[in-house]
């Protein structure tokens, strides 16, 4: 039987300078996502949901099935890892998640994204 505390996700964030605008309030940013399965059991990662936030509290939810048009299947010990990006009309902004998972032996269950900051680097906030 999996659970949340089976899952360990973590994020890195990367600002593209090449997609931002800041005259135009647009900041882009790539984030990876590493979801490791802990666990005993195989895992599917069936939907995902996104809360973004940027600095002037403007929030956009995303939901959807699977990430990059997969729905990955994580062996226990292995990990699955994706890059995909948001775009915010702020400097700073932040985002958390969760996933929808189900076990191979049938349970669903949440997995959360821990929060993590939306920044160029060497910004202070």
């Amino acid at each position: 039987m999996n659970s949340q505390q089976d899952i360990r996700i973590e994020v890195a964030v990367r600002y593209l300078t090449e997609q931002s605008d800041p005259d135009a309030d647009r900041y882009a940013f790539a984030y990876t996502v590493e979801i490791c399965n802990r666990g005993m059991e195989t895992v599917k990662l069936l939907n995902r949901y996104w809360h973004i936030t940027d600095d002037n509290e403007k929030v956009e939810e995303v939901r959807g099935e699977g990430v990059i048009g997969q729905q990955p299947e994580i062996l226990p010990g292995q990990s699955f890892h994706y890059t995909s990006g948001a775009v915010i009309e702020t400097k700073f902004g932040s985002m958390h998640g969760d996933y929808e998972m189900q076990s191979s032996s049938g349970e669903k269950f949440t997995a959360k994204i821990p929060p993590f900051l939306l920044a160029p680097p060497l910004a202070v906030h």
